[in-house]
């Protein structure tokens, strides 16, 4: 199954189930940690015909997507003197997408990255779209650039490794989609067995998840690829998501997980600013329990989680834009949200 993201320029494909053969001109450098590299590492390079093939391992976790690591990938891209006709593939989960994008979109001002995501959140979401960056203390992503693929394998196949978390934290990047864009897709997870998602293993399942996330993502992209405003919606839960993680420094919860949670979070947001109805939220909030995706949070300070809005990036002028729903299905940018609703809201979570 293949899915065009189309752009101005550079449109690329999104494969699913289509890994086959891959054959490069040049030096190609697989980027991966050591787990992934572990479970994946041979079938792909079975697959790959190249001049020369390097692999880089980078360590594990949300923690380690760092300027520090992208200097390490650079040296020894240098080392192995890549040019700029060179690939580099990227073999993981949402960080390692992020951090080899970046890497790729900075290395001799630029070169040709694939993206062969092993977790379903970056089959759904991180591996589809260009956005590209690294952490710092200040908070996530705050680092980065618009770097697209030359194309993305998805092979619902290497889910099968997946411990339940990483399932759960991919399900809820596609509930956040559904949420804000799509009410079929949300029919669709609504009628989804979980015991046949946890459980089965079906491909059959995880490639309609994929294609279905994919299809609305490669939408949104299309039409706002820098994020000036349309794509802007596809961080409904983030903006909290993001201070949760960098509040427990990125190993309190996985990505996913902190996006549930911040979802429910616009959502009592959306409740007090009368936008959304009870059952609504409470609706949603069994859906995300469905998955076994957590929705609570202990704040310890009120004013340095509401000082910390104002470093996400979707803030102009002093002025934080929500993404909140107005119904199910259906989301928009909200930057008037009054002071004493927002802390109102963030006492519920204390």
């Amino acid at each position: 199954m293949k899915i065009e993201v189309k752009l101005k320029e550079n449109s690329y494909q999104v494969f699913i189930n289509e890994l086959k053969e891959l054959e490069f001109k040049g030096k190609v450098a697989i980027i991966s940690n050591a787990k992934v590299a572990g479970l994946h590492m041979q079938s792909l390079l079975s697959k790959i015909k190249a001049d020369e093939l390097f692999i880089i391992t980078i360590k594990d976790g949300e923690e380690y997507k760092s300027l520090a690591t992208a200097e390490e990938i650079l040296n020894q891209l240098f080392t192995s003197k890549l040019d700029r006709k060179s690939t580099l593939i990227a073999l993981g989960g949402g960080v390692i997408s992020d951090i080899v994008g970046f890497v790729a979109s900075i290395y001799q001002r630029g070169i040709d990255f694939i993206n062969i995501p092993t977790t379903l959140l970056a089959c759904v979401d991180a591996a589809v779209g260009g956005k590209t960056g690294v952490n710092n203390s200040f908070g996530k992503n705050l680092i980065g650039t618009f770097k697209q693929p030359k194309a993305v394998y998805c092979e619902s196949s290497f889910l099968k490794t997946l411990p339940q978390r990483e399932l759960s934290a991919g399900m809820a990047e596609f509930i956040k989609m559904a949420l804000s864009f799509d009410e079929k897709s949300l029919e669709f997870i609504e009628k989804l067995d979980e015991k046949d998602f946890f459980e089965s293993f079906d491909d059959e399942i995880y490639k309609q998840i994929i294609a279905k996330s994919v299809e609305l993502k490669a939408d949104v992209v299309s039409k706002d690829e820098k994020e000036n405003n349309l794509r802007m919606l596809l961080n409904y839960g983030h903006t909290f998501a993001h201070i949760i993680e960098n509040q427990t420094a990125y190993k309190g919860f996985l990505h996913g997980e902190a996006v549930a949670i911040g979802m429910n979070m616009a959502n009592r947001l959306a409740l007090n600013l009368g936008l959304l109805k009870e059952d609504e939220v409470k609706k949603v909030q069994r859906l995300l329990s469905k998955f076994k995706l957590p929705t609570s949070y202990k704040i310890e300070d009120v004013n340095e989680f509401y000082e910390a809005f104002f470093l996400d990036k979707k803030t102009h002028n002093e002025k934080i834009n929500f993404i909140l729903l107005s119904k199910l299905g259906e989301a928009f940018i909200k930057n008037d949200v009054p002071k004493d609703v927002l802390l109102r809201t963030l006492e519920e979570f204390k």
